[in-house]
């Protein structure tokens, strides 16, 4: 089986109220047991805020490290899923299950390395 990154894109702030988030931990919690029971769960977990982040990189043979995102934007990798499938179809339609228990977009990438 291949493996894909299910990254979770959601908006800059902070947590939306109790009202609002306590339906999708739950959404959450049903989808990682489903995909844990169909095999397909390989790693799931969330990052913290952006301002967290510190980005490395080499200039002149220097190495830099610089805090916060690489890229400024309305919306951050929240968090991500590592999951089995047979295929990019399978891989969506997890994906498509994920976006609606978080209520945000999903972005599918296949990984380089896994099995097939």
């Amino acid at each position: 089986m291949k493996q894909y990154l299910l990254s979770i894109y959601q908006p800059d702030g902070g947590p939306p109220p109790p009202e609002v988030l306590d339906p999708v931990l739950r959404a959450l919690a049903e989808l990682n047991a489903e995909l844990d029971a169909a095999g397909a769960l390989v790693r799931t977990d969330a990052l913290l805020p952006p301002e967290t982040a510190t980005v490395v990189r080499v200039r002149d043979g220097e190495v830099l490290l610089t805090d916060g995102p690489y890229a400024e934007g309305k919306e951050h990798v929240g968090g991500f899923w590592i999951i089995r499938a047979l295929d990019l179809d399978a891989a969506l339609f997890w994906a498509g299950k994920a976006a609606r228990a978080t209520t945000l977009p999903i972005e599918v990438r296949p990984l380089h390395t896994g099995d097939g």
